[in-house]
């Protein structure tokens, strides 16, 4: 298979390969998957996507997969298991937004019926707009976060090289 620029250098087998061909560039099939994408774009920020992406199974199981309802129901005791936990970003206020972005998408659930739905019913928007809808709805969400969040999820190009072949998908 050819592959993205990014990912020419990347062993056979490796996290990024992986990532490049099973996730990196498609929509998430559901809310948990979204809100686990999210939650890996903020626990990259200030790190290289390779410290995160390698404890990308770490993260998910330490994070109840990614189930938006148990995290927001996280109490103090889970929130300080996570920050001794070796197997994620042990950054708090990252912590923090986690549980309080996965309220604020059960609100949007409520709402919009699905995060998935939203974000549809917003895929027009400029990355300018979705920055400032994500910011006025969510922490720690900056113009780079969100970039990496939709392109990940096929929302705005740039997930795959024009000679990839999994552009057109």
């Amino acid at each position: 298979m050819s592959y993205c620029s990014y990912c020419k250098t990347q062993p056979e087998g490796s996290m990024h390969r992986w990532y490049h061909d099973k996730v990196y560039g498609r929509m998430s099939k559901n809310d948990n998957e979204l809100f686990g994408r999210l939650l890996m774009e903020i626990s990259q920020a200030g790190l290289s996507w390779d410290i995160v992406l390698n404890k990308y199974e770490g993260i998910k199981s330490a994070y109840s997969d990614f189930d938006i309802k148990k995290i927001s129901q996280y109490s103090e005791t889970d929130i300080a298991s996570l920050m001794n936990n070796k197997d994620v970003i042990r950054h708090e206020l990252k912590i923090r937004c986690a549980v309080f972005n996965a309220k604020k998408i059960l609100k949007i659930q409520e709402e919009f019926g699905t995060f998935k739905a939203w974000i549809l019913e917003n895929k027009q928007n400029s990355i300018e707009n979705w920055t400032k809808l994500f910011k006025k709805n969510f922490k720690f969400v900056g113009k780079e976060i969100v970039n990496e969040f939709l392109t990940s999820n096929g929302i705005i190009e740039g997930a795959h090289d024009k000679t990839c072949p999994l552009y057109t998908k």
